[in-house]
């Protein structure tokens, strides 16, 4: 398997930093006054814009030099890019969810989460499709569907379970905040589905 580094890889690297820059900075905004954080990120959260477009760039060329000795390692890099950006936008549109509404616990967060989490999934299937798998076309599209919604709604199941688990069943511990509490919820269910989509994505939905 011979591993290039495409214009379109640049690109795609660069667009997937604007989304996580812009989700993290909707993150901040609903955890300003939860927890300590430095007044630079507050005030000048526009820097991040440049910041992770420049770190997912830096991070697509050094997976991309590790791929020339082991493939799997430009795909993996590519999947874990993608995973930044659904782990944004999953919790970028939760904490907006609760930051408009108020609401950090209960049934309510069950169905933000469940919100939040499906459309991290759209985002994670288009690019994965077409950029780290490299299938435009695969297998007919009505099956292909349904094996990516089976391996998603049981990461969906997962997530949700998890997270809801974590914020409605047990404790905050110490003096954490049921702001903070339900960010913890929502990332330790993350990094449960993440090998789980990875192995299921690349063995089943997109193989070639």
């Amino acid at each position: 398997m011979t591993v290039t580094l495409r214009k379109t890889d640049i690109l795609i690297g660069i667009i997937l930093g604007l989304i996580i820059a812009i989700f993290i900075i909707a993150i901040l905004k609903n955890l300003r006054g939860s927890v300590p954080i430095p007044s630079f990120l507050t005030d000048s959260g526009w820097l991040l814009l440049f910041l992770f477009p420049f770190i997912v760039t830096s991070w697509t060329f050094i997976t991309f030099y590790l791929g020339t000795k082991w493939p799997v390692f430009f795909q993996f890099g590519k999947f874990i890019t993608i995973g930044f950006s659904n782990t944004a936008i999953d919790f970028g549109v939760l904490n907006l969810l609760m930051y408009f509404s108020g609401v950090e616990k209960g049934i309510l967060f069950s169905i933000f989460k469940g919100i939040s989490f499906l459309v991290a999934v759209t985002n994670s299937y288009v690019w994965n499709k077409y950029w780290t798998f490299d299938n435009p076309e695969g297998k007919k599209w009505a099956k292909q569907f349904i094996m990516f919604f089976v391996i998603s709604g049981t990461a969906f199941l997962i997530n949700v379970s998890v997270a809801s688990f974590i914020v409605n069943v047990l404790e905050p511990f110490g003096d954490i905040t049921p702001t903070i509490w339900a960010n913890f919820g929502a990332f330790a269910s993350l990094i449960i589905t993440l090998f789980w989509t990875f192995l299921g994505y690349k063995f089943i939905v997109f193989k070639k």
